[in-house]
């Protein structure tokens, strides 16, 4: 895969169905700067004498070893998935939170929290204050209504509410009674929601519910709606509660709060729906300013449609598409489809096709991914249409090729006769929808299926607060621009998959155009949701392009290319391709002057000018990019170790001296193995001591267990340091800090990446390294680990790694590494995130107390370290550590 591809997928994310800005896209001229063309075949055209001269001039190239090159395009993977919405029936978990749509002031915490300066004037809409009695009253509703032991109910017949600690499924569970029939009849339970709730203030305050039915539904089964009222419990029983404190006040907003949201969407609204609704809603309540006013219209009228359309909607929303058959579309939940369907296409936010006229080109070809086998081959034979193959793609090829004006009528009745009514998302709701799920979890990995995942128990979010800060997007215009460069990038990989040159380099020259050395003035927590950054994606990847693209490029004839040898015309396209890449590196530097990927990026340009026959261009880029702040880590080390071979005389006459590089010689030992197979470009396989096979770090790991020295210890790379890092950490990551927490759906600050990170957080982390450092590392990852096990964050893994073995890596390490290591995290987390030794070993003293550790990094004969690699061993020897680097060779038979 080229390099950069999949850092793009993740920005990307699920592809849209359809890109609204296309045709716009791919038909606007672009000021094609780098002078790139393809032929008919999608083929790269090599220069001509007047257009190699520009960007970048190269001189005699000499003989290169392309560093950069990127292997062949693999088949890219599914990015779309069954929905887990069909999961409906699953049971919900305990530690799954109440999704509730939360005012201005509540967004600014998470799921679990609330504000305790909610406004009067707000929660008067959902409660009434008896005057006469001073009473507090609520609206909610009877559920449960299965375990009743009356079905007949009458409107104001009067209830009351009991505690019902022993219930198995629920220990907050709130039974409702039946006074009339003192108290001797249920009737069902509170919603699981408001039990909650409300079951902490009946326990702790001892508050008594009583109320009536407000409604009686035609279905016995269904939610009844009641109202319920809390009467004082003596003369100044509520002032009394309310002087309890903060914690009464927050306790009964909660309820309120819940109530509130719960008869928006009664009981019988299905999970998924609310959720839906509740994604909609708090887009439009915070980000209302990035719609235009027909826009807010389309979404608010959503919840206006009716219970059957909102759910076939959400349900196709959520799967492949983008056509579907009405005959293939069942759900439980949905009464009548068809009706939906007619209500949904009414609305707008669907379209469908029934008659061959509404059928076009495109919709036809989209459509006949419905049809199965017999029913393509049925079409073919009715109009003796022969195909080449029979596989399904390319039966439809088949029937593609042969549409035309004349029989344009015929195929698309005959498909739609086979088909029946065929329906798809509208691209309106498409594009609007889209947009409501970028701006709520602000990445395109996340969607609906992450409050499936939550409601679930699959995946718990760590407690935090939301607390407001500048918007991420301040206008419309930004917004805009940055879907554009999603959709850039989209049209750029999907390019990519279906190998079509001609698309690629139109979206690398967009991409080009559009980078500027404004996007160094934004924000750096919001730098990532700006245009500029996604096109520097792209840019980068289009650097990788190039590069690999000039073994494949098609030698135009002109007169500069005739007069040459057949070595000098590779040479010559060689160096163009190179010479473009340059370019696009060069205009990387100049607009994004504080970005933490200027290390990589001076090390490609440093690379690709050498590979051209510049040496001393290439040392010159290298010794600038030693004098860059924010060329770091590996990066660094690779730009000092090209100086060391590149500055000889006559370039320069002094020898640089870089002391990490050459006062700290790294620690190797060397074992042999019985190897399996010693192809190039595979991995390397050995029999183990017991004679099994194994890779080269399990056998590494059997020789410290045996004569190495007697070392227990694990294949672990980066990966038990992060966890470390983020148990000992937790507190801090989660800590109240404004704007780095935008949704409930987070497993790290957005900073973290950042330098803010350590300097906003700076005063508390040293103190907690400090702690770490005197020896209660140990102590502090144990109330962690207990604490938040299970909680997704980011680095943790939970599922790798004990307690025990946790604890036995801290306490041999040592307080002073541990603390050094974290240090170095906190302060550049984007840097340091990988690249760590292959193995962690360690062993305890006699006394079974003291330990020590070893950390080694495991190479093949034939594999090196990355420079990255041999970043983290000289910081680590620096910090204390005890490094190795234990090189495996096969044993001579």
């Amino acid at each position: 895969m080229l390099t950069g591809r999949e850092s793009l997928l993740r920005l990307i994310g699920k592809r849209r169905r359809s890109l609204p800005s296309r045709h716009n896209l791919l038909s606007t001229p672009t000021p094609n700067s780098l002078n790139l063309d393809v032929n008919d075949s999608g083929n790269l055209i090599s220069p001509t004498r007047d257009n190699i001269r520009s960007p970048e001039t190269p001189t005699s190239p000499g003989n290169s070893d392309d560093l950069c090159l990127s292997r062949k395009n693999k088949k890219k993977r599914r990015l779309t998935q069954t929905t887990l919405l069909q999961w409906s029936g699953s049971k919900q978990s305990e530690d799954s939170p109440f999704i509730h749509p939360q005012k201005q002031q509540q967004q600014q915490q998470s799921i679990l929290e609330f504000d305790d300066d909610s406004s009067s004037e707000e929660i008067s809409k959902t409660v009434a204050l008896d005057e006469a009695n001073g009473d507090e009253a609520i609206q909610t509703f009877i559920v449960g209504r299965k375990f009743s032991d009356i079905q007949d109910l009458e409107v104001g017949a009067k209830i009351c509410l009991l505690r019902h600690p022993e219930n198995i499924k629920d220990p907050n569970a709130i039974k409702v009674l039946s006074s009339d029939s003192g108290l001797s009849e249920m009737l069902g339970y509170l919603p699981k929601d408001v039990s909650q709730c409300l079951s902490p203030l009946i326990d702790q305050y001892g508050l008594k519910f009583e109320g009536t039915i407000t409604c009686v539904p035609k279905n016995s089964s269904e939610a009844v709606p009641v109202k319920v009222v809390c009467h004082k419990m003596t003369s100044d029983g509520w002032k009394e509660s309310e002087s309890a404190g903060g914690d009464f006040k927050l306790l009964w907003e909660k309820v309120l709060q819940v109530v509130e949201h719960q008869m928006q969407f009664p009981p019988k609204t299905t999970r998924y729906q609310l959720n839906f609704n509740v994604l909609v809603q708090e887009v439009l309540r915070s980000c209302s300013h990035l719609f235009t006013a027909d826009e807010k219209t389309f979404l608010e009228s959503f919840p206006s449609l009716s219970e059957d359309s909102q759910r076939l909607f959400i349900r196709l929303y959520t799967r492949k598409g983008p056509w579907f058959r009405l005959s293939n579309i069942s759900y439980p939940e949905v009464s009548d489809s068809l009706q939906a369907l007619k209500n949904l296409t009414v609305s707008g936010f669907m379209s469908s096709v029934e008659d061959a006229n509404d059928l076009s080109y495109q919709k036809m070809k989209e459509i006949t991914e419905l049809l199965n086998i017999t029913e393509l081959r049925d079409i073919l034979s009715v109009n003796k249409v022969f195909s080449r193959g029979s596989r399904k793609r390319d039966l439809i090829d088949s029937l593609c090729s042969y549409y035309n004006d004349r029989t344009r009528m015929d195929i698309g009745t005959m498909i739609l006769e086979r088909t029946g009514l065929c329906a798809k998302i509208s691209s309106t709701a498409e594009s609007l929808i889209w947009r409501v799920e970028r701006l709520f979890f602000l990445n395109g990995e996340q969607d609906l299926s992450s409050f499936v995942l939550l409601d679930l128990g699959i995946i718990k979010y760590p407690t935090y607060k939301c607390i407001d800060s500048d918007q991420i997007f301040s206008d419309r215009a930004k917004l805009l621009a940055y879907e554009e460069a999603i959709e850039v990038a989209q049209l750029m990989d999907e390019s990519l998959d279906s190998e079509d040159s001609g698309t690629v380099l139109k979206c690398i020259m967009i991409a080009e155009t559009r980078i500027s050395s404004s996007s160094s003035s934004e924000s750096a927590l919001f730098n990532c949701f700006t245009a500029p950054w996604v096109y520097s994606k792209m840019v980068l990847l289009g650097v990788s392009f190039l590069e690999n693209q000039k073994r494949h490029v098609e030698n135009k004839p002109s007169p500069l290319l005739l007069t040459c040898s057949d070595d000098s015309v590779d040479t010559l396209v060689s160096g163009f391709r190179y010479n473009q890449a340059v370019y696009l590196l060069r205009r990387l530097l100049s607009c994004f002057n504080c970005d933490g990927r200027r290390g990589y990026w001076t090390v490609r340009l440093s690379t690709d000018l050498e590979n051209m026959g510049r040496p001393n261009e290439s040392l010159s880029v290298a010794e600038q990019g030693l004098l860059d702040p924010w060329v770091r880590a590996g990066s660094r080390i690779a730009l000092q170790r090209r100086i060391l071979r590149l500055a000889k005389p006559p370039r320069r006459w002094k020898t640089p001296t870089f002391p990490n590089l050459i006062d700290n010689k790294i620690p190797e030992v060397t074992i042999q193995g019985r190897s399996l197979n010693c192809e190039v470009g595979m991995k390397n396989r050995f029999y183990g001591e017991d004679g099994e096979q194994c890779g080269v770090e399990q056998l590494a790991l059997q020789y410290y267990n045996g004569e190495g020295g007697g070392w227990q210890g694990m294949h672990t790379e980066s990966s038990i340091w992060l966890t470390i890092f983020g148990l000992l950490m937790w507190d801090i990551l989660f800590s109240d800090v404004p704007g780095v927490f935008q949704t409930r759906f987070q497993t790290a600050p957005l900073d973290l990446d950042t330098e803010s990170f350590y300097l906003t957080r700076k005063e508390t982390i040293e103190s907690q390294l400090e702690r770490v450092a005197n020896g209660m590392a140990e102590e502090i990852l144990i109330i962690s680990y207990e604490t938040h096990r299970g909680t997704a964050c980011r680095g943790v893994a939970w599922e790798r790694f004990s307690l025990e073995e946790l604890r036995a890596a801290v306490a041999c390490v040592g307080g002073k590494c541990v603390a050094s290591l974290c240090r170095y995290l906190a302060q550049d987390y984007r840097s340091w995130c990988s690249g760590m030794p292959d193995l962690l070993l360690w062993r305890f003293k006699e006394n079974g107390y003291e330990g020590e550790a070893k950390l080694v990094e495991v190479k093949s004969e034939k594999d090196r370290l990355s420079e990255q690699q041999r970043a983290w061993l000289l910081l680590l020897m620096d910090s204390g550590f005890n490094v190795e680097i234990c090189k495996v060779r096969p044993a001579c038979v």
